[in-house]
């Protein structure tokens, strides 16, 4: 999630010109050594109806995300853990779970964030981005069966959307003050983090009443962003454990939409920015006050990553101008087309990420080429440990999809080239901002 800075730039190039016979040499023995890499990938299903996107992966391998239950009406947040999906049900309303740009990645303690929607009708103009009725939205942490509520900021609304393994949470809660940005009736819509139940609104920049967090590392550092109520403009945040808010900066987008999504226990940022212009938009990954453009893969249009893990893998992905997008893994600066990795013939397309960890498993939603459905998927490297793993053997990814880095595109069906606009829509417009009831 290839280093376009110029200082940057500037200092590889005077040090590959010292080390002409090394430097190359090595680039591309990182180049082989990921083109050769190889994942098996299963199927994890949804609960029942026909879509299902997995959005964190702990390192226990415990995969958290959401999937409709029969008849594609109600979705519904689950766990899974070898091999076994568990719904985690709601807290009186039809729906829970969604894509609110969190990755609702699971603790080792075995917590998991979420938000689900109440049986009580919201008396605002927007709640949470599920069709039907609008009814109040609720922050929760579950665990062994139990979901404990979370306060919001005396506002109606709130969304927990990441958890560290301190126990630590963090997302965003309405406070009881309509928002001055919004044409229709709606609070203010803050970052927050809850520590030990306690919830603490975290500073947004440049006068902006809105904004949430999405990610959280065991440094108790968080990313996210501020925005209005419209979300048109929006800016890429960094808080410290002081409390301190930087504004991280854009890809040259400065009147686009900018948010970070992921940090790992490095410190390194990945998100995504709008390019000069804001019309197009590409990953990046910031460390160090830097922020580099990730670039896309090669003949597509933007990219957007969505997690990065302590290794500094990173994971997204690369759409072109109609919304067909692959997954993608970040590595040593190359970008490489996931399904280029996975056994030849398999039943999945991989086109949506949602989180990658410290082993280097990636999660999110496939194509199921059969079927036309979307389910959640789980990619795994094959390594020394998992040499005879099924889909790992040399008969089996003898032809990794072509064995090359190159892209192995397909044009998506129309409603999931729909879903993958309303994904990005709905991460921006956080509990409904931006998105008035009908």
């Amino acid at each position: 999630m290839k280093p376009r800075n110029s200082t940057t730039l500037i200092a590889m190039t005077l040090f590959a010109a010292l080390t002409i016979p090394v430097r190359p040499a090595a680039q591309e023995q990182k180049r082989h050594k990921q083109e050769h890499r190889r994942y098996t990938v299963t199927d994890l299903g949804t609960l029942g109806g026909t879509l299902g996107a997995a959005q964190g992966i702990n390192d226990r391998g415990w995969v958290v995300g959401f999937a409709t239950l029969p008849g594609d009406q109600i979705q519904h947040s689950f766990l899974w853990i070898d091999g076994v999906m568990t719904d985690l049900g709601t807290l009186g309303g039809p729906n829970s779970g969604g894509d609110q740009g969190g990755n609702f990645r699971p603790s080792m303690r075995g917590e998991v964030p979420g938000f689900a929607q109440t049986s009580d009708p919201s008396p605002l103009d927007v709640s949470c981005p599920f069709p039907g009725p609008v009814l109040i939205c609720l922050p929760f942490i579950w665990k062994d069966g139990v979901k404990t509520l979370l306060p919001t900021l005396g506002g109606i609304n709130g969304a927990a959307t990441a958890i560290n393994n301190r126990g630590e949470v963090m997302g965003g809660a309405n406070n009881a003050t309509l928002d001055s940005t919004c044409p229709f009736k709606f609070q203010q819509f803050k970052p927050v983090i809850w520590k030990k139940g306690e919830i603490e609104e975290l500073p947004t920049v440049s006068g902006d009443p809105d904004g949430q967090a999405f990610a959280i590392n065991d440094k108790d550092q968080v990313v996210g962003m501020s925005t209005d109520c419209l979300g048109q403009v929006a800016r890429a945040l960094f808080w410290e454990k002081d409390g301190g808010v930087t504004d991280i900066g854009n890809l040259g987008g400065a009147n686009g939409f900018n948010a970070a999504f992921a940090i790992n226990n490095r410190g390194q940022i990945v998100g995504r920015s709008d390019l000069p212009g804001d019309n197009i938009a590409h990953g990046f990954l910031w460390q160090d006050g830097v922020m580099i453009d990730l670039g896309t893969l090669p003949g597509y249009l933007s990219s957007d990553v969505d997690a990065i893990n302590d290794r500094g893998q990173i994971a997204g992905q690369s759409c072109d101008i109609n919304f067909n997008c692959s997954v993608v893994l970040v590595e040593n600066g190359v970008m490489t087309d996931l399904n280029t990795l996975i056994p030849a013939g398999s039943p999945l397309f991989l086109f949506g990420s949602g989180d990658i960890n410290s082993r280097g498993q990636i999660v999110g939603a496939a194509l199921q080429l059969s079927t036309g459905e979307v389910h959640a998927f789980l990619a795994t490297p094959c390594d020394e440990e998992r040499a005879d793993h099924e889909g790992c053997s040399d008969e089996v990814t003898a032809v990794v999809q072509g064995g090359t880095s190159q892209s192995r595109k397909i044009d998506l069906p129309e409603n999931v080239r729909k879903l993958l606009q309303q994904r990005l829509a709905s991460r921006y417009h956080f509990s409904g901002l931006g998105m008035p009831s009908n």
